[in-house]
């Protein structure tokens, strides 16, 4: 488009056509070729700062509008713009020296409120507080920003209040839509929220059909739609981040991950920062990788969401990277102070001493513990209180502190927990979690692994029985949405407590679950019911009696083509590893013909297994693991070899 031959006088009217039908970027490489000609052209310049300012390109417009306040600085207007440009660049400083040489009277109402919004910017809240006060009183922005400043405060109701006030005022505003959304969201009140969304939503695709809302997700490929200003104006980004955020607080994986594919489609290179931390987030379980580098890129960015910082360390914690959570705090000093709570950081640093000082860790971790507990306990206190005294506003407020307090307890506890987990001394464990159910015997995370830590000690299958029996139970009409591990566990517990009947009834239910899943997509793989008899498989070889338990797990497999994953092969080759190592010992004999199905099987895993990963690859790896030994085909090649040897 650049070297586009243009024919005399017709350059003007090219450019205000492209300019009329938003085609930005072709009138920018137009507008850059007749700059490379005429370098002081001061018509080229303002139309090429405005088409940048228009496609969100704000460090280039600026730019532009400095060359022309230097060619002509008689024109107040463009000291103006330079002003607006620098402060969407978020380069305050520069953005409130230009806006303090503008002194036409004629631009005073907009230059306050330019400097408000630096300062706010700045998080200035003070000096923006002053500002905002200077503009009239009658004026929807004075409202806007009066509400901007309240939600910093997180006086969320009285900030709600100002945007709907100035919506009144103005009409539908998407970005006013937003605002009253945001709000809601804050007050964890995610109907109403929601509500404001789909608004948001269905006038952007009524009003404007060319930006592709939800094509990405109906696997439609579409050219992006670029950072234009009609895409600002329509506030869809935004709208879809927060409904991604709501689902994902509600624990909607699935729709949180769809409400960012339906946003209008944009190059990985366009992606705004708050996107681009919701996608490392929400497919963090699907692509860790890719999660990291996303957002260890947005850490290096002059701006990024404030929750960057911390989510990238807690995620370094839960994949067990100690060392680089500790450089990464250690890097960015200023970042903590900022960005982290105190409890935050307290816990990183518990965490981060566990793997070299566990008592030390231990007792950083009990402090906090005891600090949670204390502040429980008021808590419980203040609710009896309030409900006593009738005050149902001020229950719903303490309830609602109550709950935020116990969310921050138990990851503490699991930490506390997880050291003498790790130690196999479930006996402890189990200590630690009967010191909490005061606070946490109606929590899942908490009713979870206590079920586990029962389980685990082999002699407390009974006990075990009553925490896992809940959990499935609320989930009865959804089976397949409890972890398969959970569902093998309680198997066994009915095994181990001769409730057999009830073993085979939640497998028959397993099983007609996963035919109707089939039925519906014939090629989605589920592994819920292999998984189960996998376990079962491995309890019995565990009790020794080999036959039965490797013929269990042989038959869970089948078919291959569908049953054959990862997790699978896990528990699979355990049982194989098991039989090889007592066999090797003579402490064991087998059939041939047991061993000769043992090969057999190898060689299907063989077969079916080259394109099926091992073991699940660390998100982080110094070292890359070769591709082809990575898969069930070269382990099973291997197991079938020691078998061949053990039997000559």
């Amino acid at each position: 488009m650049a070297n586009l031959q243009l024919k005399d006088g017709e350059a003007t009217s090219t450019i205000y056509s492209m300019i009329k039908d938003q085609r930005y970027n072709d009138a920018i490489l137009i507008l850059n070729d007749q700059i490379q000609k005429h370098p002081r052209s001061r018509a080229a310049l303002s139309l090429l700062g405005y088409s940048y300012y228009q496609s969100q390109d704000f460090v280039n417009a600026a730019d532009c509008y400095e060359q022309l306040s230097v060619i002509s600085p008689e024109v107040e207007e463009y000291k103006l713009y330079y002003a607006q440009s620098l402060h969407k660049a978020c380069l305050y400083q520069e953005a409130m020296k230009v806006a303090c040489q503008i002194d036409t009277p004629a631009f005073n109402n907009q230059i306050t409120k330019l400097q408000a919004a630096i300062k706010y910017g700045e998080e200035d809240l003070t000096g923006a507080k002053s500002l905002v006060e200077q503009c009239p009183g009658d004026d929807a922005d004075t409202e806007v920003n009066l509400g901007c400043l309240l939600w910093k405060e997180q006086r969320y109701d009285e900030a709600c209040k100002k945007f709907e006030t100035a919506q009144q005022i103005l009409g539908y505003h998407p970005d006013l839509s937003y605002n009253i959304a945001l709000c809601y969201y804050c007050m964890k009140q995610y109907a109403p929220a929601l509500k404001s969304i789909a608004d948001i939503i269905e006038r952007g695709i009524r009003e404007h059909p060319e930006l592709s809302v939800g094509m990405t997700t109906e696997g439609i490929e579409v050219r992006s739609v670029g950072n234009t200003l009609t895409l600002h104006e329509t506030a869809l980004i935004e709208a879809f981040n927060l409904k991604a955020a709501i689902e994902y607080q509600l624990k909607n994986y699935s729709q949180a991950c769809e409400a960012l594919t339906d946003m209008p489609p944009r190059g990985e290179d366009e992606l705004d920062p708050v996107t681009l931390h919701n996608q490392a987030l929400m497919n963090m379980e699907s692509k860790p990788s890719e999660g990291f580098d996303k957002l260890q890129f947005l850490l290096q960015q002059p701006t990024f969401p404030p929750e960057t910082f911390g989510n990238l360390l807690l995620l370094y914690i839960k994949y067990e990277y100690f060392d680089l959570a500790a450089d990464v705090l250690a890097d960015n000093a200023g970042l903590t102070y900022k960005y982290l709570m105190k409890y935050l950081y307290e816990f990183l640093e518990a965490v981060i001493t566990r793997q070299t000082a566990k008592e030390e860790a231990f007792r950083k971790l009990d402090e906090m513990a005891t600090w949670q507990t204390d502040t429980l306990r008021k808590l419980t206190k203040q609710v009896q209180e309030a409900r006593q005294s009738h005050d149902d506003e001020l229950v719903k407020k303490t309830v609602n502190e109550y709950d935020e307090s116990l969310e921050r307890y138990i990851p503490v506890l699991m930490q506390q927990a997880k050291i003498y987990w790790d130690m196999e001394n479930y006996a402890a464990v189990e200590k630690i979690f009967r010191k909490s159910v005061e606070f946490c015997n109606e929590h899942d995370v908490w009713k979870l692994n206590v079920a586990h830590v029962l389980f685990m000690q082999e002699s407390k299958f009974k006990e075990s029985t009553g925490f896992y029996e809940p959990i499935v139970k609320k989930h009865y009409d959804n089976i397949l949405g409890v972890s398969a591990i959970v569902l093998a566990n309680l198997c066994v517990s009915y095994i181990m407590t001769s409730q057999n009947e009830e073993a085979e009834e939640l497998m028959r239910k397993i099983e007609k679950e996963e035919e109707d899943v089939a039925y519906n997509d014939p090629d989605k793989k589920i592994y819920h019911l292999c998984i189960v008899n996998l376990v079962i498989g491995t309890l019995y070889c565990a009790k020794g009696n080999y036959e039965f338990g490797i013929s269990r797990v042989i038959k869970s497999l089948e078919p291959y083509s569908k049953k054959l994953g990862t997790d699978t092969w896990f528990y699979t080759k355990r049982c194989f590893l098991s039989l090889l190592e007592n066999m090797s010992k003579h402490m064991i004999m087998l059939r041939d013909n047991v061993v000769h199905e043992c090969i057999q099987f190898l060689e299907h895993c063989e077969f079916y297994g080259r394109d099926v990963k091992a073991t699940h690859e660390q998100p982080i790896q110094e070292v890359a693991e070769h591709p082809g030994k990575n898969t069930v085909t070269y382990e099973a090649r291997q197991l079938k070899a020691l078998f061949l040897q053990l039997m000559d």
